[in-house]
């Protein structure tokens, strides 16, 4: 339900004017960097991901919920932000496992760890999003500075 829920939003995005729908990315923090290992994975549309202190839950899951099925179907460029000593998902066992599963190019796809827990810096996280942002997407036009 939530994929259909994201793919309704984009919808209502175009049919906006005042909307550039073809410049959706998606970013997850935490829970919703998990999710990240989902959604692009089933809503094409969305251009690229940031993914902030995510990685793959540790739980038992269905098939169809579990997201090493929906990693490699995930091929947009990705960004991942992690912390060294993330106890929610662990750099080992969660998060470069997730990195690996992802379907983007190499030449797409950027981790980087810091040395902190479940929270990344934040002019680090800040810096890192807007400048992948601008990469795939373009500068924003007509911001002033």
């Amino acid at each position: 339900m939530w994929a259909k829920d994201l793919g309704r939003t984009i919808d209502y995005l175009e049919t906006r004017k005042d909307m550039r729908a073809d410049r959706v990315a998606y970013l997850g923090v935490s829970w919703g960097g998990s999710l990240g290992s989902v959604m692009p994975a089933v809503e094409k549309r969305i251009r690229l991901v940031v993914l902030n202190v995510g990685g793959l839950w540790l739980d038992p899951a269905l098939p169809e919920a579990d997201e090493i099925n929906y990693a490699p179907r995930v091929t947009q460029p990705v960004l991942m932000l992690n912390g060294e000593h993330d106890n929610y998902f662990p750099l080992e066992t969660s998060q470069k496992p997730l990195y690996r599963l992802l379907g983007t190019p190499p030449a797409d796809k950027k981790m980087i760890v810091y040395p902190s827990g479940h929270i990344v810096p934040r002019v680090d996280f800040m810096k890192e999003t807007l400048a992948w942002l601008d990469k795939y997407l373009g500068p924003v036009q007509g911001a002033t500075q």
